[in-house]
């Protein structure tokens, strides 16, 4: 196998698995969602399977407390997404939101996967747009598995100033994607396309 598809599917797998851990936990941590469940199959059914209805607090699963990392700016405070980033569409009725990220997410897929194929995997200057793309698509794919099982993504990462200005809560799945559009930055101005 290619060196640049080991790259590929060992960041993917990763980010993947990194994200969904920690969302996992906090849940778990941040919810009442596991509250008398005991086994560890108990608790990813109630995680991966049919979400319970919303609540009062418009959540299918309840808040119970959130955890100051930094009083400042930032706190584990549990929220659900069913938008895109930073929540837009997700006013759009659910039959229309559900088919569109599902072919936004695809569309995604096909395209990193097509630029992807396009690299060399031997040439150092590319080493940029190989962990950007992992990182990107790790991420999607990411918040693509709770779009799939919930319909709406979990995030539970809220950066603040001073409780007077909030960036929108994000996960571990929207990091990889930003670290990895960032690297697709650099790369575009590291790595120069050569003229035909």
């Amino acid at each position: 196998m290619p060196r640049k598809y080991i790259i590929l599917l060992v960041v993917t797998v990763s980010a993947i698995a990194l994200d969904q851990w920690t969302k996992y936990e906090a849940v778990g941590s941040l919810t009442s969602r596991f509250d008398g469940l005991q086994t560890g199959g108990e608790r990813l059914k109630a995680m991966y399977g049919e979400p319970p209805p919303l609540g009062r607090d418009g959540r299918h699963f309840q808040s119970k407390r959130s955890v100051e990392i930094s009083e400042r700016f930032l706190r584990l405070r549990y929220e659900e997404n069913p938008g895109a980033a930073w929540g837009m569409f997700r006013n759009l009725p659910p039959n229309v939101r559900g088919p569109l990220f599902h072919v936004v997410s695809l569309g995604a897929v096909i395209l990193i996967g097509y630029y992807f194929t396009k690299l060399s995997g031997t040439d150092p200057a590319e080493k940029w747009a190989l962990w950007g793309l992992s990182l990107v698509l790790g991420g999607a794919l990411g918040n693509y598995v709770d779009r799939v099982a919930r319909g709406f993504v979990v995030d539970f990462i809220q950066a603040h100033w001073m409780d007077q200005a909030y960036w929108p809560s994000f996960n571990v799945a929207d990091m990889a994607i930003c670290v990895g559009v960032g690297m697709l930055i650099l790369d575009a101005f590291v790595r120069k396309e050569k003229p035909a």
